[in-house]
This record gives C-alpha cells, structure tokens and sequence, in this order.
C-alpha cells in the first residue's frame, strides 16, 4: 500500500477530523446499544439479561472473522462504515494536490 500524500495524511489525522469521526462513530455506538438493550429484559435492580439466542448468535459474530460472516452480515457491517464515508469523501475533496 502506498503511503498517502502528507497533505492528506495531516487533513485526516488533524484533531477536528478525528473529532467528527468520533462524533460518528459515539451516534453508531448508541445506536447499536440502544438496540441491545431493546432486545434485552430489565431486571428490578436496572440490570439487563441478553437472552440466550441473542446472546449466543452474537458470540459467534464476535468470533468469525469478517470473512466468513454471511453476506447479510458483511452487509450490515458495510452499512456501518458507510455512515464514515461522507466525512472522508468530504475532506478529501478539500485536498488540493
């Protein structure tokens, strides 16, 4: 792989960009917790139980590398970095070669 442009490299390293990323990244984050936790039975004491399946299906997500994941689950994965994409595409085009 080459090694990208120093000019690109200082765009997508600089502490703003990194901070949209996260920003990103923190709103895919909640998203996927709040779907946990929609999935799961609260307990009095606040607690959350994964139910079984649930808690076994993604266990075997956790231990299959990417390709070996069924494409509905390289999709929803792919799906995810797409929600990156626009940041990137857009400080890119910022760069003036």
């Amino acid at each position: 792989m080459t090694p990208p442009d120093p000019d690109v490299r200082a765009i997508l390293e600089a502490d703003e960009f990194v901070d949209r990323l996260a920003a990103v990244e923190h709103e895919r984050w909640a998203h996927w917790q709040q779907y946990l936790h929609d999935q799961c039975q609260r307990k009095n004491d606040g607690s959350l139980v994964i139910p079984a399946e649930l808690a076994k299906r993604w266990s075997a997500q956790i231990e299959t590398p990417y390709a070996q994941l069924s494409e509905a689950e390289r999709e929803s994965d792919r799906d995810q970095v797409r929600r990156y994409l626009p940041l990137i595409i857009e400080a890119l085009a910022h760069h003036k070669p």
